[in-house]
């Protein structure tokens, strides 16, 4: 029996399968580099084409009425006044009352299914949450309009109850599942060492869930809570259904008011000329408004991890 005592020997075992050698693996290499590039720029490209569409769209409007005319007008009155004032302060308070219901509910209910609750009764509530991220916006507005928007009516002695405030609740069950999603992912990634480090001291479960964990996965929270404001403020059939659609300055939450989205909607299939322009100018409005809001919080997030 002859043994091999040769490398060049053995070389020819461990090159058959066409994976050590440096010309296979580059040639795999130089494929995936490609395919993720070829992403990346389709992404960047796709931001850039609406981006640019929507701005050139909307010269016609910014050139006739002015961007203060548009950004500080409290006046929708087309084809005279094509001011987004009031749409843009509807659009800032439903989302930030969203916030302040679904952030706090989420994140406790993130905390609950990583931490606390028993492994079968968590397997049920990650799917149920699951499921509501998949209901369709239109079933969320046909939810607000027959039993939230009904309510307010009875309970605050108004009206209608199509107010920013049933904007606000609608608004508030629609981002719970992307807060509680991402949430949970972020506490469940924080070492387990920290919480055993944390209770072998002899500090309380309580105590190492909010004083060591949540701060510990501050970061991937708040992206959560990025993508729930992105979400709410995105959000257009729902809101149409229960916020009433008044083109003007809400004085209360229980006063009606129309979105930025909402304006777009509504008006686009028979707007032409300088209204339909203005349309997309409300369009840049809002852009311009996420990107600026994201940015800020993006780097408050930076800033406090740090």
């Amino acid at each position: 029996m002859t043994i091999a005592t040769n490398s060049e020997e053995l070389m020819p075992s461990v090159k058959s399968n066409g994976l050590r050698t440096k010309k296979g693996v580059d040639w795999k290499e130089r494929i995936f580099h490609g395919l993720f590039l070829t992403s990346a720029i389709i992404g960047t490209l796709s931001l850039a084409v609406i981006g640019y569409s929507i701005i050139v769209e909307s010269i016609p409007a910014f050139q006739a009425a002015g961007v203060s005319g548009i950004v500080l007008g409290t006046n929708w009155l087309p084809p005279a006044l094509y001011g987004v004032l009031t749409m843009i302060v509807a659009s800032v308070v439903s989302t930030f009352g969203a916030v302040i219901v679904g952030v706090p509910i989420g994140v406790l209910t993130a905390i609950f299914i990583a931490e606390i609750a028993p492994k079968k009764l968590a397997d049920i509530i990650r799917p149920a949450v699951e499921l509501l991220a998949g209901i369709p916006s239109v079933v969320y507005g046909f939810f607000g309009l027959v039993i939230i928007v009904p309510l307010i009516q009875n309970v605050f002695d108004v009206p209608a109850g199509n107010t920013i405030l049933a904007g606000i609740i609608v608004l508030g069950i629609m981002i719970l599942p992307t807060v509680i999603t991402v949430s949970e992912t972020s506490i469940r990634a924080v070492p387990h060492s920290y919480k055993e480090g944390s209770l072998a001291l002899g500090a309380s479960r309580i105590f190492t869930i909010f004083k060591l964990l949540v701060p510990a996965a501050r970061s991937g929270i708040m992206t959560g809570v990025i993508l729930g404001i992105g979400r709410a403020l995105g959000e257009t059939m729902a809101i149409i259904m229960v916020m009433g659609n008044a083109p003007a300055m809400p004085e209360g939450i229980l006063d009606a008011a129309r979105t930025l989205t909402a304006n777009i909607a509504i008006e686009m299939s028979y707007a032409s000329g300088i209204h339909a322009s203005a349309l997309y100018a409300t369009g840049v409005v809002l852009l311009v408004f996420i990107m600026l809001l994201n940015a800020a919080l993006l780097y408050l997030n930076r800033e406090r991890a740090k």
